[in-house]
């Protein structure tokens, strides 16, 4: 039998470590069934009482990085889009790039004026008649969630906004619908609070099977904080260009030359990327 271990979450809180937990997270990356034993093997026989998630997170890619960088990038997806900040920006335009996987008209950051204040909108969504109102909820630390204030927040500027458009109603400038787009967990009451004022909410893994992560991984819409063959610094130089997907990177090679990396170094970057799009 086994001996239970409770390892600690992001959060503070305590939790049973589950191989089932931790076999469902590596699957994910399509990495071969006997690998994953192999890994979870050896993460069970290092975490004790009190290890935190984090430790076990960095050992298992660690381990699937000695096996597969590709897959290795695909499992450190959440990690990636945290590391997309501290700005929200590029957030922003990630979360534009999945609603143009999906037929709509985008528009990043406008100016909208409201009854009583001008706000500035994440993402405007097009598609149609349809005219969307796309807030994103943007954290860059483990462990954090987006609450009920958040929906409160979404839901006041969306009312303030539909306020000034029925006082001076401009045809094709109706909000239809508001939704809430973050990269971490939503709390229980604030995807009660959703539900109940028309929010659509969209989270890590919320709806099940529909949340964030499955958006980005169907449409192949990985961003280069993935790339494990980009250092830290060179990824930061490339979000500084305004760069924010792999893909774009095989659209400026140029600008991998002009953050000092030469044919050598390219090619490695451009065999992952290509590596990952055929996994999808």
């Amino acid at each position: 039998m086994k001996k239970e271990i409770f390892i600690t979450k992001a959060s503070g809180e305590k939790e049973l470590f589950s191989d089932s937990k931790l076999r469902h997270s590596l699957e994910r990356t399509k990495a071969p069934s006997g690998v994953i034993g192999k890994i979870i093997d050896r993460v069970r026989s290092e975490v004790k009482n009190g290890t935190k998630t984090a430790e076990i997170y960095r050992y298992a890619l660690s381990l699937l990085h000695e096996q597969d960088r590709v897959t290795a990038g695909r499992y450190a997806l959440k990690r990636a889009v945290m590391e997309l900040g501290p700005s929200g920006h590029p957030f922003e335009k990630l979360v534009g790039e999945l609603l143009k996987t999906e037929g709509f008209a985008v528009q990043v950051g406008k100016i909208i004026r409201g009854a009583c204040v001008s706000h500035e909108i994440d993402v405007i969504a097009e598609k149609g008649n349809r005219r969307v109102m796309v807030e994103c909820k943007f954290h860059n630390q483990p462990g954090t969630k987006s609450d009920v204030k958040v929906a409160l927040y979404v839901q006041a500027r969306f009312e303030d906004i539909q306020k000034q458009w029925q006082t001076q109603p401009e045809p094709g400038r109706e909000f239809h619908e508001v939704w809430l787009v973050t990269n971490t967990k939503l709390t229980s009451d604030a995807i009660q609070y959703a539900s109940c004022a028309g929010i659509k909410a969209i989270g890590w893994n919320y709806p099940p099977n529909n949340g964030l992560q499955n958006l980005i991984e169907s449409a192949g819409l990985h961003p280069l904080t993935c790339l494990t063959t980009l250092s830290n610094n060179h990824k930061q130089l490339l979000l500084d260009k305004g760069l924010v997907l792999c893909k774009e990177i095989l659209k400026n090679k140029n600008l991998l030359r002009e953050i000092g990396l030469n044919e050598s170094k390219i090619k490695p970057i451009e065999q992952e990327i290509g590596n990952l799009r055929k996994l999808v």
